[in-house]
């Protein structure tokens, strides 16, 4: 019996001295150069859950469409910045393009300056029709846009779409993963509404992507929001953060909340 307990004492000792294996994820969303601004919008875009439904591991290379601020970028540094690769595909500018892109991309390419974490991304540039190499081709394991859909829609119509999505499965591996999130209007609604009002159809974004050639691997309703009926005013920036009516019915819209969005994982087939 003494021997007995003297094994598991040891095999017990032998467990506790083994290395804790970090989980990269988990310790991104709570890194330090995070905001406060960027961290109490962790309820509505829940980032550690949707990353891991996309499958994200820290050796991956992986292409994030149109980063914007960085608000995603701030947690893909530290998920794939040290064993992986992060390329911000990040917006085209030329003579058209208005001064929030203009601003928006110098405000990151500062960040890539200055010696942080953005240190080792790697900048390319994306717009339907206009730039279309985000990676060498066959490259990434994963690409990722989150909320941009309905921006090539609106502002490139159907073929914008049908575009962005030819470009990403031409950057991608074989087996290699697509990840959208964006938000979701009604399959009931008139199509119209995608015209102006930020949201899209699910089922246009699947439809698109399987004609670019990719597969629908799995849905998820982790960024869903029952809340929002993706009717307002002034589309979904009517919603928060935007609150784009300012004073009128302001409690109304963040009783809603952020908007009610679909989260779908696409696969190029092997």
């Amino acid at each position: 019996m003494k021997t007995t307990l003297r094994l598991v004492a040891a095999s017990l000792l032998a467990l506790s001295t083994q290395p804790v294996l970090a989980d990269e994820i988990t310790d991104a969303i709570k890194a330090d150069h995070r905001t406060a601004d960027a961290t109490v919008r962790d309820e509505y875009r829940n980032p550690q859950q949707t990353l891991r439904f996309f499958g994200i591991e820290p050796d991956m290379t992986v292409v994030e469409i149109w980063p914007g601020g960085g608000w995603y970028t701030d947690i893909l540094t530290g998920v794939v910045g040290e064993n992986g690769k992060l390329i911000a595909a990040h917006f085209h500018v030329d003579e058209d393009t208005r001064d929030y892109y203009k601003k928006s991309l110098e405000n990151f390419k500062s960040k890539m300056k200055d010696g942080g974490v953005y240190s080792d991304v790697e900048l390319t540039a994306f717009h339907p029709g206009k730039s279309m190499y985000i990676a060498e081709a066959g490259s990434a394991d994963a690409v990722l846009t989150f909320r941009n859909v309905h921006n090539w829609y609106m502002n490139s119509g159907q073929e914008g779409v049908e575009q962005a999505f030819k470009t990403f499965y031409k950057a991608l591996k074989p087996g290699g993963v697509l990840g959208v999130v964006d938000h979701k209007m009604p399959e009931s609604a008139d199509d119209a509404m995608m015209e102006k009002s930020g949201y899209v159809k699910q089922s246009f974004v699947v439809e698109a992507a399987e004609a670019a050639g990719f597969e629908l691997d799995a849905e998820s309703d982790i960024n869903a929001n029952p809340m929002d009926n993706a009717q307002h005013p002034k589309g979904v920036w009517t919603l928060p953060p935007t609150l784009a009516m300012g004073e009128e019915d302001q409690q109304k819209y963040l009783a809603i909340g952020e908007s009610n969005r679909m989260t779908l994982k696409f696969v190029k087939p092997k």
